[in-house]
């Protein structure tokens, strides 16, 4: 009867499996994105790069990692590092253009790396990067507000994730970024 029991809840639970986390039937570098500017970011430019998203706001608290971010990027870039702001006003703390985010961005921090247009990052809205950073690895890369981090490793998977009070330039995130560069 033991046996019987084990075996049955055994195949039920393969049946409750989520199939849906991390089946990557496309990889990061499979999508794009809008830039600040108006072209089109193709993430397979990045292939063989390690990514980091930020989804980032104007008006927010964190909004000073804008700076750490800078410093990352120009510390790895040369190491295979692109950092991509992702500009959102899912939270209601965003410019309403994405001029205005630019020019903030380059004279308060002096960003020179890329920026997309301001994109919904949660929700039924969200950008197609952000539903497939849900389904391939659940809840966990949802933004739950600005500043939230998602690390694409070099195959195109996500490789971690990381809150908004994680800083750019932590121990957590760099020890991870330079594992996988």
């Amino acid at each position: 009867m033991k046996k019987k029991f084990i075996l049955s809840f055994t195949i039920i639970m393969f049946f409750f499996k989520s199939s849906a986390i991390a089946n990557y039937e496309k990889t990061f570098f499979d999508l794009n994105i809008e830039s600040i500017s108006g072209e089109i970011i193709n993430f397979s430019d990045f292939k063989d790069n390690a990514v980091l998203i930020v989804n980032t706001a104007s008006y927010c608290g964190f909004t000073n990692q804008y700076e750490e971010l800078q410093i990352l990027w120009e510390k790895y870039k040369n190491k295979g590092l692109v950092v991509l702001a992702v500009p959102s006003n899912s939270f209601n703390q965003e410019k309403n253009k994405n001029s205005e985010v630019k020019e903030f961005c380059e004279v308060n921090f002096n960003i020179t790396f890329p920026l997309s247009a301001i994109t919904e990052v949660k929700g039924n809205n969200a950008h197609e990067l952000f539903r497939w950073a849900k389904t391939n690895h659940g809840s966990s890369a949802i933004p739950k507000w600005n500043f939230h981090k998602i690390l694409i490793n070099k195959e195109g998977k996500i490789e971690d994730t990381f809150s908004s009070f994680t800083k750019p330039l932590s121990n957590k995130i760099i020890n991870k970024i330079e594992s996988i560069l």
